[in-house]
């Protein structure tokens, strides 16, 4: 098939009809609608095969997986997510895969009301390209660089499980409920979409968990010019996560596994009650799991009180073999 029988056969599930749409797929763009008061909202996130996902993946799952990390990106400013583009290179254009693919890509943008509006589609090694455009209310976005030293740190959910996911692929077919809740946390995460919106106003600063906790957190900390303390008992560990690998390496997990596109995100302690309340409106479980203070980088500490430098600090791409 050629490449726009194929972006007609197996994507038009995904383009919603909205409002804001005035051109969608079929021409040589789109025409979108910014409503007044806004700011623009741009992510992109490119997912390799064998690199972000393994390469015996399911294809539903590459499209769900390919739309929920931008997705995440948006619950991390606060944003709403609007319209998608998708770029896919492929070595070939097998039905069988196109339609599970399709299929995980439109659960994941038709469940945000997200309209995907173009892209484009090539022949090459298994690449997915996911843009998504979207708004926030002028002036309201949340960012990483206005967090202050004495604010508390927070996660949501159990950050961990998708890694663990990830460590326990090849079990993925045995027939253990726990082992099934990590898998599927590693491969369909949740965008906290609506955590991020209601911390609009409340929340210093945030960002969404996709190379670890520490190294995000340490983004934070950088941006904002400060340093992090991060209490090594209060991280959230599931008990599927501990039951598969024990304890200690859920922690370790939790600390640096990544791809869990949790939200960590601080606010000044005065303002926690107010957090916990709008997090439990949301249905979405957050922790306190340490402290922003004056200097610079992440610390672990103790049950002890004593400090310590992580043992991991989570992904680096174009990481050097002795960095």
């Amino acid at each position: 098939m050629d490449e726009f029988s194929l972006i007609d056969e197996f994507f038009r599930a995904a383009a919603l009809a909205r409002d804001d749409v005035a051109l969608g797929i079929g021409d040589d763009a789109a025409l979108l609608r910014v409503p007044p008061g806004v700011e623009l909202v741009a992510a992109l996130d490119t997912l390799v095969a064998g690199r972000h996902f393994p390469l015996d993946f399911p294809p539903a799952d590459i499209g769900y997986r390919a739309a929920a990390v931008n997705l995440s990106d948006f619950a991390a400013m606060g944003a709403e997510p609007r319209w998608a583009l998708l770029g896919l290179t492929l070595p070939d254009a097998e039905r069988d895969w196109l339609a599970a693919f399709a299929a995980g890509l439109a659960d994941a943008l038709n469940a945000a009301g997200v309209a995907l509006v173009g892209g484009d589609t090539t022949r090459g090694p298994l690449t997915v390209s996911v843009q998504l455009l979207g708004t926030v209310a002028s002036g309201t976005a949340l960012r990483r660089d206005r967090a202050q030293p004495g604010d508390a740190v927070f996660v949501s959910g159990t950050p961990g499980d998708a890694a663990g996911g990830l460590a326990c692929w090849a079990r993925r077919d045995e027939d253990d409920p726990g082992l099934r809740h990590l898998v599927t946390r590693f491969s369909r995460p949740t965008p906290r979409l609506a955590l991020g919106r209601a911390l609009a106003g409340l929340a210093t600063s945030c960002i969404d968990v996709s190379d670890g906790l520490v190294a995000d957190l340490g983004h934070i900390a950088a941006a904002s010019g400060c340093g992090a303390l991060l209490d090594w008992q209060a991280l959230p560990v599931s008990p599927e996560l501990v039951a598969a690998l024990g304890e200690a390496r859920a922690r370790e997990l939790a600390a640096a596994g990544g791809d869990d596109y949790e939200l960590c995100f601080t606010c000044p302690p005065a303002r926690a009650g107010a957090m916990a309340a709008v997090a439990a409106a949301c249905a979405v479980p957050v922790t306190r799991i340490g402290t922003l203070r004056a200097g610079q980088g992440v610390l672990i500490r103790e049950a002890d009180g004593s400090e310590r430098a992580p043992a991991a600090r989570g992904y680096l791409h174009f990481r050097s073999a002795g960095g």
